[in-house]
């Protein structure tokens, strides 16, 4: 069954960017700089069936492409002990409309609701020993991280296969976003 997910790539300069904050702490698992990406939905396994309506369910209908940047680092859970070292995105009007018509589209095809709340970010690791002392310092050290301006101009279906080495990431297909207007 494929493992499903809806995220927005990253264009190569932030990309870069992001990846110069993927280092500097021990007891970390840090993403390669080509699964960094932003994650609109996360669906998780399901059916060929149901992954058939979901490729041919999600358009970009009635949004526009937008522009967003990124800013801080942050961890989940924010406090006890991290799973997830991150780096924020500044969720512009375009953002939250996309991820609410994501939403819809994927309920409207009969998929339940996200429970979680969206927080817009990208995630940098995973912490599997990390000492207190050396999250504050990478957090001081990198609190003041900041993208300039990108634009959106799509977004991706992709299934993913966890392996011992990692997770290899397949686009299976892209929506576009029309051009901003006016």
């Amino acid at each position: 069954m494929p493992r499903l997910f809806v995220a927005v790539d990253l264009p190569d300069g932030i990309k870069a960017a992001v990846a110069a904050l993927c280092h500097g702490l021990p007891g970390v698992r840090w993403l390669k700089p080509d699964h960094l990406h932003l994650t609109i939905r996360f669906i998780g396994e399901i059916d060929e069936m149901v992954f058939a309506a979901i490729r041919h369910g999600l358009t970009g209908e009635g949004l526009e492409a937008f522009a967003c940047h990124l800013e801080g680092v942050g961890c989940f859970p924010p406090k006890g002990r991290p799973k997830v070292l991150w780096t924020g995105v500044h969720a512009e009007a375009g953002l939250i409309k996309l991820q609410a018509k994501v939403e819809s589209d994927l309920q409207r095809i009969g998929l339940p609701p996200e429970e979680k709340k969206f927080v817009p970010h990208i995630t940098l690791a995973r912490p599997k020993d990390l000492k207190q002392a050396e999250l504050a310092n990478y957090m001081n050290t990198h609190n003041q991280f900041q993208t300039s301006p990108f634009s959106v101009q799509n977004f991706h279906l992709y299934s993913s296969v966890l392996t011992a080495k990692g997770a290899i990431h397949t686009l299976e297909h892209s929506y576009l976003l029309p051009a901003l207007t006016g």
